[in-house]
């Protein structure tokens, strides 16, 4: 604590203050410190499993079942579907081609909502169109599928819209750069 209160220059205390966010991060998805994964302990069973002798089809079955483990701790919010697509997109490779930047992702479906929702002022939506043309149909081909069945849900009314921000915020965090 000294170092930190007297002795860390500016970059220091940045380095510092980062690591109390994640670690502020840690605590609030995994609980504590007991629940949070052992890095070693994944990698040891995965190479377990590898030298096991399974070949390519036991190294795919242990690369999804890893991923499909690491969705579920780190989101434990998302239903089944939305958990086996985002499964899918990370094992497949597949999705809208090069990820977008998660801040611009965020932005999008918060312009998106606020469209569907009726709370966009009519200015914004004008000057999307005159930018973009036919932008909330852009926008639905450039979400991946788990942000789209996310938005879908909450625009049905299956869940709050603080539920939706959760849920959301966490597929955008596990999705992208």
């Amino acid at each position: 604590m000294d170092y930190i209160l007297n002795r860390c220059d500016e970059k220091a205390i940045e380095a510092v203050a980062a690591a109390v966010v994640r670690r502020r991060r840690d605590l609030a998805l995994f609980g504590g410190a007991r629940n949070l994964p052992d890095p070693q302990k994944l990698a040891r069973e995965l190479s377990a499993r590898i030298n096991t002798g399974a070949g390519i089809r036991g190294l795919k079955d242990t690369v999804r079942s890893l991923a499909a483990r690491i969705i579920r701790q780190e989101a434990p919010e998302l239903g089944d579907e939305q958990a086996a697509e985002l499964l899918g997109e990370w094992i497949s490779g597949e999705g809208t081609g090069e990820a977008l930047p998660r801040d611009l992702l965020a932005a999008m479906v918060e312009q998106f909502i606020a469209f569907s929702l009726g709370r966009m002022d009519e200015k914004e939506d004008r000057e999307l169109r005159a930018e973009m043309g036919p932008w909330p149909g852009r926008y639905w081909k450039t979400f991946p599928p788990v942000v789209r069945r996310i938005i879908t849900g909450f625009l049905k009314g299956e869940m709050t819209e603080g539920e939706f921000k959760a849920k959301i915020g966490t597929a955008l965090d596990l999705g992208g750069p």
